[in-house]
């Protein structure tokens, strides 16, 4: 193992902290170096770019879709499943970090030069793993796609509701309702 993939690692963990707390609008990679007990030139040495950095941030801070998702195999595994990952982005692990993901989308349509295929991805990312899924299920593959997005998109929405107003009864019975949606049988 390359010693220096250890601190290249400790770095992205730290910087998902940074980037999760200080925002990207304005981000200066000097700055966030000195907070990170490092300089800018290592920052570009162990990640490239500031772009690459904060794509392998976003990447390193997302839920893990496809592991939530694994063992779905009725309706009721994949509410459960469905559950797991507001619980992750409400809660859990993810709570702090999906505050990048919320930052890039809102920045993609003023800034798309610098941010839109970053969105891109990390949408896709979520979405896709769910396409299979509901199609182990019985919806078709147009179906599958749009309740994976109505999952995921829906979720994400609700999600940044509850930060932005702090309403959090009436978002928990919202994310109920769009999860018993996202799930319905198809037909």
């Amino acid at each position: 193992m390359d010693p220096g993939s250890g601190r290249r690692a400790e770095l992205l963990e730290q910087a998902v902290a940074y980037l999760a707390t200080h925002g990207l609008a304005d981000l200066s990679l000097a700055p966030m170096g000195e907070a990170l007990g490092t300089s800018k030139r290592m920052l570009l040495y162990y990640f490239g770019s500031r772009e690459n950095l904060i794509t392998e941030a976003l990447a390193a801070s997302r839920p893990d879709v496809a592991e939530l998702f694994h063992a779905v195999h009725d309706a009721d595994s994949l509410a459960a499943a469905s559950h797991a990952l507001w619980q992750a982005i409400t809660r859990g692990r993810q709570q702090r970090p999906i505050h990048i993901l919320f930052q890039v989308l809102a920045l993609a349509p003023t800034q798309p030069e610098r941010y839109l295929e970053v969105a891109r991805e990390a949408i896709t990312a979520m979405m896709e793993p769910l396409v299979p899924v509901y199609r182990k299920l019985g919806y078709d593959e147009r179906e599958a796609a749009a309740r994976a997005s109505l999952l995921i998109s829906g979720l994400r929405g609700l999600c940044l509701d509850r930060i932005v107003t702090g309403d959090e009864e009436r978002i928990e019975v919202a994310a109920a309702a769009l999860i018993a949606t996202a799930v319905a049988p198809p037909g």
